[in-house]
C-alpha cells in the first residue's frame, strides 16, 4: 500500500485565523485544520465549476434515461446513444 504524498512547507499564516479554524473544526491540530480548509476549498471550487456550467448545455425534454439504461433508442431520435450522452444533450 502507498503512503500519502506530505510535502514539507513553511509557510506565515495569520495565528490567529488557524487557531480559529482548528478549535471551528474540532481539530487536534494546526495540520488537521490546514489540511481539511485545503479539501473543503478545493470541494468547493469544483461546486463552483458545476454552477457555472448550468445552463450550457442543451436540454432535450424528449430523452428517456430509463431507456437508455435499458440499451433501447430514445423516443426523440432514432439511434441509441451510447451511454446517454448524445440524448442527454440534444445532439441526437
Amino acid at each position: 500500500m502507498c503512503k500519502p504524498l506530505h510535502m514539507t512547507t513553511n509557510l506565515a499564516l495569520d495565528d490567529a485565523l488557524i487557531e480559529e479554524a482548528r478549535r471551528a473544526g474540532k481539530h487536534k491540530t494546526k495540520k488537521e485544520a490546514v489540511t481539511a480548509a485545503l479539501g473543503e476549498y478545493i470541494q468547493r471550487r469544483k461546486q463552483v465549476r458545476i454552477l457555472e456550467a448550468f445552463g450550457s448545455f442543451d436540454f432535450d425534454p424528449g430523452y428517456d434515461y430509463k431507456a437508455e439504461r435499458r440499451g433501447q433508442k430514445s423516443a426523440n431520435c432514432g439511434i441509441s446513444c451510447q451511454g446517454g450522452k448524445r440524448a442527454r444533450f440534444g445532439a441526437c
